[in-house]
Parts: C-alpha cells; structure tokens; sequence
C-alpha cells in the first residue's frame, strides 16, 4: 500500500516523539545512575593538595546548596568563607583551646576521646585544607541546625559531582575568641553549625561496610 504525505508526515512525527521520549528516559536513567554512585563514593577527606579553590566554584558550590530543603522556606543559612591558611590555623588553635577548657571542666565529656590530638601543637583541626566555609545562621531560628544540616549535605555532594573533597569538621566550630567572632563577620546571635573544610583531594579513601538499615517495623 503506498504512503501518502500526510501519513507518511505523521509517522515521521510519531517516530520523533518516540525517540524524543527514549531518549529522555535514557537522560533521566543515566542521571539516576550518576547520582547514586555519587551517594556511594562521596568520602570525608583529610588530606588534600595544596592547591587552591577559585572563589566562583566556592559560591557555586554554596548557590546549589541552597536548593537544600529547609523549614517554611526560610532558608536560614549564611555561609561565611575563609579562603586564608594563616587564619584558619588560628582559628583552629582557638577551637582546640576552648575544647581543652571545656574538657577540664568536664572530664567525662565525649571530647576526651580527642584529647590526644588536640594537646598536639601540631594538629590542625581543619587538616590543612585550602578553604573553610561555615554554615549556620541565627540562634534565635528553632529549625536552624536541621536546615543548616541539610544544606550541609548539598554542599558536600556539589563539592564531590566537581571532583572536590569536603570534611564537616565538628571539633572547629568552638571559636569564641571576640576579635576572631569580628573578622569573621559573625554577629553576637550567630551560631556556627557546619564547619565544612574542602579542596582538591590527595587520595579517596576506601568506602567503608555501611551496616544495612533496620527498619523497626512496616505498616502497610
């Protein structure tokens, strides 16, 4: 039977739509793909190059992870960079400090188990890394450390997808020092939530055995 160029027209626009639509699917598949390994080999990293972070890749970073999720859309966060060796060592030594104070006031505190490396002269608490980023944002915000949190982790998987490293470093976020607080732009209600270290990674380690989720019950 011969084809019209009418019919013949609508095929080839049905065959279009058809691989259109595979092709999509093949896109959103591929991505899904992409973004599970991501998941899977996203790593804390301590040890990095000694290279430097363009400013521009540091607030792209930070513009993706204010796509987090976050309470009636407030989004609270407010990112504070340090892109200075010098200082962040400085604030490293203040941490470690204020750490040390605390410990001797508590000595059951769970920070005993630093001990060791923080009474070290030459442990820095942010490995070194090139650049430091700080999240968080107001105390008065009853959301702020989950919002903050989940910001956290967008900026972590945006650092991977560029091939950076990151490391959440809980034991720098103890800066009280007044002239320090300045410099950094904090305000007096400022509350350090995310103290996030990042940089070109020297070596990725091993993902370790992740212990299978226990679902405590399945209503259905």
């Amino acid at each position: 039977m011969a084809v019209t160029g009418d019919l013949f027209t609508e095929y080839c626009q049905c065959a279009n739509i058809w691989s259109l639509n595979q092709a999509k699917n093949l896109t959103k598949e591929t991505s899904m793909a992409n973004f599970s390994d991501l998941l899977k080999n996203r790593r804390s990293i301590r040890d990095y190059e000694d290279k430097p972070i363009g400013m521009e890749l540091v607030k792209e970073i930070i513009t993706e992870s204010c796509l987090a999720p976050n309470s009636s859309n407030g989004q609270p966060w407010r990112f504070i960079i340090v892109n200075n060796k010098p200082m962040m060592a400085t604030l490293s030594g203040d941490s470690k400090n204020n750490l040390l104070s605390d410990l001797e006031k508590n000595p059951d505190s769970p920070i005993k188990n630093y001990e060791g490396a923080l009474r070290d002269p030459g442990f820095n608490v942010f490995y070194n890394a090139p650049c430091l980023v700080f999240i968080g944002g107001s105390k008065k915000i009853r959301s702020l450390s989950v919002d903050c949190a989940l910001a956290a982790a967008y900026f972590m998987l945006s650092a991977a997808e560029k091939g950076l490293g990151t490391c959440w470093v809980g034991l720098g976020s103890n800066i009280r020092d007044p002239q320090l607080i300045a410099s950094l732009g904090m305000t007096e209600d400022y509350q350090i939530v995310a103290p996030i270290i990042i940089g070109y990674p020297k070596n990725i380690p091993e993902i370790p055995e992740r212990a299978a989720p226990q679902v405590l019950e399945v209503i259905s």
